[in-house]
């Protein structure tokens, strides 16, 4: 993905991707120690200093390590770092190409999470029906 990236961003945004990555990875044992409760409660929190501070990308680490963890609590799955790119990448409206099996359902989930916290709307579309019902109910586990 990295070598993808190369191609369609400078390395300018390479570096600030990657450097968002390893903000979202030092904040993962902080995360990991919340209760559940207390971690719906930081996504209340989030919301609240989104809406007052106006502005979202602020607050990209933190929500991107809250839906790591929530990812790893509900389905047992982890988003590996090149998620969070590609998550990162989709966030900043452009378009990570991912192949089969890299995890591109999961990737999805981190943006739209920090849309909805910021009251901006967000489709997640995928090719056929049969998907659209699978990751709804897979993904919704998250949200």
């Amino acid at each position: 993905m990295l070598g993808f990236l190369k191609k369609i961003f400078s390395s300018r945004n390479i570096e600030e991707f990657s450097n968002i990555v390893n903000e979202i990875n030092a904040l993962e044992d902080s995360v990991r120690t919340l209760s559940d409760d207390a971690l719906k409660a930081e996504s209340l929190k989030l919301r609240d200093e989104i809406h007052a501070a106006g502005a979202p990308d602020l607050f990209l680490p933190r929500a991107f390590a809250l839906v790591r963890e929530a990812a790893r609590r509900t389905l047992n799955q982890r988003p590996f770092d090149v998620q969070l790119l590609g998550g990162i990448v989709l966030y900043r409206g452009a378009v990570a190409e991912m192949a089969t099996g890299e995890g591109k359902t999961l990737a999805a989930v981190a943006p739209a999470y920090l849309n909805a916290l910021s009251g901006k709307g967000m489709h997640v579309v995928t090719v056929n029906e049969y998907l659209a019902r699978r990751d709804a109910v897979w993904m919704g586990q998250i949200y």
